[in-house]
């Protein structure tokens, strides 16, 4: 994973490993089954029919087939156990598009395309996960290089800094070199990089109206605005490996909408990605000559107050940590009333920012490996980051 903290509402982590495979695994599925038919019992199909069938399937193809349901089960429960999420009280709510018959480039650009469209909404985001074809015996599943589908480009400039993202300088010289027009701004929306079984990879553009994005404005100190930053409303990971029933989605991009403290904290102040900080401080008339005057904590925040009152005056949703934190502890409470236990990695839930106040900060929790689940896989973080995946 990069360094970057959870979406408010989508699971960008690392979960406990688990090896991608094209053969479907016997065990995974029956236990896959077992609680689907559990937690939804009502189906036309009975548990041991339906496990029978599946059987059958796994014995003669290597594989199986879920149906509509059980896939878009797998996918909200997938979300529901992943362990670094703060935002998974909406789990149940994720609309699930299934996308397994598009096969070539095209038809997977155009399925992106109209993700983005209904998960952005208008501003008022919502939770949408596109499936697509699994890995199987006879045939590998697509994929997207990107780790988004919406990432800004970063440049590399003689004097040794970065225009634009400097997480993503190695991946804008890769789409630079099939052929990307880079217009050189600071804030350049990559083009998708779309690989299937039948053709080498793509590019692919974004269509402009598809991509909103929120200028950065601060409502006491409008000098911010001078500064022309701004930030995309859809965080949609597309790198991540979807496992349900012991079969593997390479390629299930899935989004919610983020968490202020992700842009205001992160993306836009780590040293390896927009590094603003002191630009933030400057622009504010700080005292930065030494740490004692907390210059950095105090920009900090007011980048982030930022950041919320942008979104929020352009309509677009966000959330702020404190709010997220209490839901979070809602939502443990709730699961654990539903008896079921929830995975929960301290490091990744309390927010970058004011962790200490929030009330995810003073107790303890159980990490355990859960099924359905999202996986980065090595291969999948190096093509994302624009690395060879392949040891030489």
């Amino acid at each position: 994973m990069d360094t970057e903290p959870l979406l408010a509402s989508a699971p960008d982590h690392q979960a406990p490993r688990i090896a991608r495979s094209r053969t479907a695994d016997f065990d995974e599925a029956e236990e896959f089954l077992r609680q689907f038919h559990a937690e939804q019992p009502e189906q036309p199909v009975p548990f041991a029919v339906r496990l029978g069938q599946v059987v059958a399937e796994i014995d003669a193809t290597g594989t199986y087939r879920h149906t509509t349901e059980e896939l878009a089960f797998g996918a909200r429960v997938a979300w529901r156990n992943s362990s670094r999420c703060i935002g998974r009280a909406y789990w149940n709510s994720l609309r699930v598009m299934d996308r397994r018959d598009a096969t070539t480039p095209e038809e997977i650009h155009q399925h992106l395309c109209e993700h983005l469209r209904r998960a952005t909404n208008a501003g008022r985001i919502r939770p949408v996960i596109s499936i697509f074809a699994p890995d199987t015996p006879e045939r590998p599943a697509p994929r997207v290089w990107n780790d988004q589908l919406i990432r800004y480009a970063g440049y590399r400039q003689q004097d040794g800094t970065v225009l634009g993202d400097a997480g993503y300088v190695d991946f804008t010289d890769v789409v630079r070199e099939m052929g990307w027009p880079a217009p050189q701004g600071p804030f350049d929306v990559l083009p998708l990089v779309i690989e299937t079984p039948d053709d080498k990879p793509q590019l692919f553009e974004l269509p402009a109206d598809l991509i909103r994005e929120v200028p950065i404005t601060h409502p006491d100190h409008p000098q911010i605005a001078r500064l022309a930053l701004r930030w995309y409303a859809v965080p949609a990971i597309s790198n991540m490996r979807l496992r349900i029933g012991g079969i593997d989605y390479p390629l299930a991009p899935f989004n919610g909408w983020y968490m202020g403290t992700e842009i205001g904290a992160r993306n836009l102040v780590d040293e390896d990605r927009f590094n603003l900080l002191p630009t933030v401080a400057a622009c504010l008339g700080l005292d930065t000559s030494s740490e004692t005057t907390l210059w950095r904590d105090r920009a900090l925040v007011e980048l982030n107050v930022a950041v919320l009152h942008s979104f929020a005056a352009a309509g677009v949703t966000i959330s702020d940590h404190h709010t997220e934190s209490r839901l979070f502890l809602t939502h443990l409470a709730r699961e654990e009333r539903n008896g079921r236990t929830v995975s929960v990695d301290w490091s990744w839930i309390v927010p970058p920012i004011s962790g200490g106040i929030t009330p995810v900060f003073h107790r303890y929790y159980d990490e355990i490996e859960q099924r359905p689940n999202f996986y980065l896989d090595d291969e999948a973080r190096a093509r994302g980051r624009g690395q060879c995946p392949h040891a030489h």
